[in-house]
């Protein structure tokens, strides 16, 4: 299975250094991508970033208004999408989040928290999320 984020916008090299730490940690059967969408003019990120997902894709939207996880919670969802063998693309939209054209399009959606975080952070709150979820199947001791 890969997974890969699908993001609006370019972002500091600090922020593309922890998303890296993160993702480098995880084995090869779990690859963690990252996918840098340009905003256009006349075009939402939802829409930019719903054209960048390819075929067979599970589609999951990274939203403060969507359904609260446990990072156990999300080990639980990472072991479900593992057994449908399908890939995933996780969306983190800009500044101004996701229409809800968007959200109706997607298979799934996330809330990291009802805070809001910046869109650049999320990133990199993502990967950390995926990588402590693989630990807890793994039983590794990242996640204790």
């Amino acid at each position: 299975m890969r997974l890969r984020v699908l993001a609006v916008g370019k972002a500091p090299p600090w922020i593309d250094e922890g998303f890296a730490s993160y993702a480098q940690r995880l084995p090869p059967d779990n690859a963690l991508e990252l996918v840098v969408v340009t905003p256009r003019t006349g075009q939402s990120d939802g829409e930019r970033l719903l054209a960048s997902v390819r075929a067979r894709e599970v589609v999951v939207v990274l939203d403060r208004c969507g359904r609260p996880l446990s990072s156990e919670g999300l080990a639980t969802l990472l072991a479900d999408w593992r057994m449908g063998g399908r890939d995933i693309a996780l969306l983190v939209g800009g500044a101004d989040g996701f229409d809800t054209r968007t959200r109706e399009n997607a298979e799934y959606v996330i809330s990291l928290s009802q805070m809001t975080f910046p869109h650049l952070l999320v990133r990199v709150l993502i990967a950390e999320q995926i990588y402590r979820a693989w630990s807890i199947l793994a039983g590794h001791p990242y996640h204790r």
